[in-house]
């Protein structure tokens, strides 16, 4: 714990942001940190709870208390040594992961729980800036080769854990850089690239290989992986978006969100994008379908864009301003959110339904038709959805961007190859099928072939998709040398 009584003594505090004039005529981060002195006073608060409820909150089971704890105390290096012990990349999460740990805090029972994503960016950063952070290289070779398709959290986390087992690791990757959707998903406006090129040297330091343009089930069989390799994770995302089957949808200016944030993260960190590739928001009347952090994302870019206006429609029910605590907390609550995006401009809808799209005349969208809908349960408590009489509206649309969630990994290529040749099984939901527990714990139903991250779960969070990268590693380095001494 921190301070006994810093709970009562010092008022929560987070990092604060640039104006919003600043801040959307750039694509760099924005935040502003808090000093060394502050980061101990929230870490201070950190009370003596008995169950720390944020290690059940966090996806990787940080041990929140004690790194509370050592920067109250100022001894940051240590606090460091603790926050690397249960996650490989504390300064991803430290900006774009939306805390869970916080609303299990104790303290948010009164709405004011410690800053533990606020501290956690500090200790992360100020590791980096301090040249804490090495390589881990092992002491001892394996001679065992693993290979781990896609590049995102997932994949990153398992190599890393795999190459610090003392396996040759070799990262494939079918963008031309690194990172999947962490490099060109994300904005760089929340979260910089150049946190993933430094873990990549470091990664390299210990012993993984990275290969960009290796499009598995495409450029190279995933057959030929499964016969060079000991083993083989796959650890790809959830990339298949949900589309949206209405008139008009085939119109010009309607667009996947994904499509739209890919080629601008490109042309902003200087990749070429040709200009039939590039979706550009400015001047246009932008309606964004799809309420969550990737529509969120298309409101910051299509502001920095010069969006004329930017509209965002969300097909259920508005959240209620305060959670009822008693009846969520230590979970995650329902509630109202409002993202550094949406502070920048835009207008927030609920309720609407999508109908159908108007042209004009050349096949370029120019309104999206809705009806508003209520929600109610039926006799066997079930939501059922019904459309309001008489509410039907239209909204002004020269972009639409459909941000409505990913349904399944992309099965053409790598996963149908498998399929076909090995049998692989799918979940009800169209997921790579894998347990995340037993001896067979990350493993697929084809010997030496795991799967972890999204292409396992379904479309997630950065955190899980680094806790199941790591569990997927200790998994895959068990079933190779019949023990594990990576942590779990």
């Amino acid at each position: 714990m921190g301070k006994p009584t810093g709970f009562m003594e010092f008022e929560r505090a987070e990092m604060a942001y640039q104006p919003v004039s600043d801040r959307i005529v750039h694509y760099n981060e924005f935040t502003l940190p808090l000093t060394d002195a502050d980061i101990g006073m929230q870490g201070a608060r950190c009370m003596d709870c008995g169950i720390p409820f944020c290690h059940q909150g966090c996806p990787v089971n940080n041990i929140i208390p004690d790194w509370n704890d050592l920067v109250y105390r100022q001894d940051w290096q240590a606090a460091s040594e603790v926050l690397h012990s249960t996650n490989n990349f504390p300064e991803f999460t430290g900006r774009i992961c939306p805390a869970p740990c916080e609303a299990a805090c104790t303290l948010n029972i009164d709405d004011a729980p410690v800053a533990i994503k606020s501290i956690e960016r500090a200790i992360a950063d100020k590791a980096w800036a301090e040249g804490w952070i090495k390589p881990q290289v092992p002491a001892h070779r394996t001679g065992k080769r693993v290979a781990v398709v896609g590049s995102g959290p997932a994949g990153l986390a398992c190599a890393q854990q795999l190459a610090r087992a003392g396996h040759a690791v070799s990262l494939y990757e079918k963008e031309d850089r690194i990172g999947g959707l962490l490099r060109y998903g994300i904005p760089d406006f929340k979260l910089a690239k150049t946190l993933i090129d430094r873990r990549m040297s470091q990664m390299r330091a210990e012993g993984v290989e990275f290969h960009t343009h290796c499009h598995i089930g495409v450029d190279i069989p995933v057959t030929a992986l499964i016969e060079d390799y000991d083993a083989v994770v796959l650890a790809g995302g959830s990339e298949k978006p949900r589309d949206l089957d209405v008139p008009g949808r085939s119109y010009n200016g309607i667009h996947f969100a994904m499509d739209f944030l890919r080629a601008n993260s490109k042309r902003v960190q200087g990749v070429d994008v040709p200009d039939d590739d590039f979706i550009s928001a400015n001047g246009k009347h932008v309606v964004v379908i799809g309420g969550g952090d990737t529509g969120s994302d298309c409101i910051g870019t299509s502001n920095r864009h010069g969006a004329r206006s930017v509209t965002q429609i969300e097909l259920l029910d508005k959240p209620p301003e305060k959670e009822d605590k008693g009846l969520t907390w230590p979970n995650w609550p329902n509630k109202l959110r409002t993202s550094t995006s949406q502070e920048e401009g835009a207008e927030r809808l609920w309720n609407v339904l999508t109908k159908s799209f108007e042209q004009d005349g050349e096949g370029n969208v120019r309104a999206l038709n809705y009806v508003l809908v209520r929600w109610d349960k039926d006799d066997q408590g079930r939501w059922q959805m019904s459309e309001v009489e008489g509410s039907e509206g239209q909204l002004r649309a020269d972009l639409v961007l459909l941000a409505m969630g990913f349904l399944q990994p992309v099965r053409e290529g790598m996963l149908e190859e498998l399929h076909q040749a090995k049998g692989l099984a799918f979940d009800p939901r169209g997921n790579v099928q894998g347990s995340t527990e037993g001896q067979q714990a990350y493993h697929t139903n084809v010997d030496g072939v795991f799967a972890a991250g999204d292409m396992r779960r379904g479309q997630s969070l950065v955190v899980w998709a680094i806790r199941e990268g790591r569990q997927c590693a200790r998994a895959v380095d068990e079933w190779l040398m019949g023990r594990s001494d990576l942590p779990r």
